[in-house]
């Protein structure tokens, strides 16, 4: 085996191995999802998401690998109850399997959550495109 076949294996077994994944999410009204949130980079901003929108960390928007992009969600901290409704516009987080979104810079001050970088959340369908 290469080493680069080598690197991709352990990598992937990592990734598979890593933590527990989350339960999937339906693209439906009233889904919900539970698991960790975190926060894209500043270095990220102006740059571009998989929908081909630019990043602008000003703007309640997310990442999720499933949801179509456009989606409309609420997510709730479930420390502190603080919630905020996002679109979906990127894909993501990749790496750790708990990790279920990945927020705007806005999105995160609004859940007051800049400061602890991860944190349990719920998140709720409100509108599919």
């Amino acid at each position: 085996m290469t080493a680069a076949a080598r690197s991709c294996w352990v990598f992937a077994l990592a990734w598979a191995c890593g933590s527990a994944a989350a339960a999937p999410i339906h693209p439906e009204v009233g889904a919900s999802q539970e698991g960790k949130a975190t926060f894209y980079s500043d270095s990220l901003a102006g740059g571009p998401t998989a929908s081909g929108e630019t990043y602008d960390p000003e703007a309640l928007t997310a990442a999720h690998r499933t949801l179509p992009f456009g989606t409309r969600v609420r997510v709730s901290r479930l420390d502190n109850g603080r919630s905020v409704e996002v679109r979906i516009n990127d894909r993501g987080p990749f790496g750790r399997r708990d990790r279920i979104i990945d927020l705007s810079r806005a999105a995160a001050e609004a859940l007051d959550m800049v400061r602890a970088g991860v944190v349990r959340v719920r998140l709720e369908v409100l509108e599919v495109p």
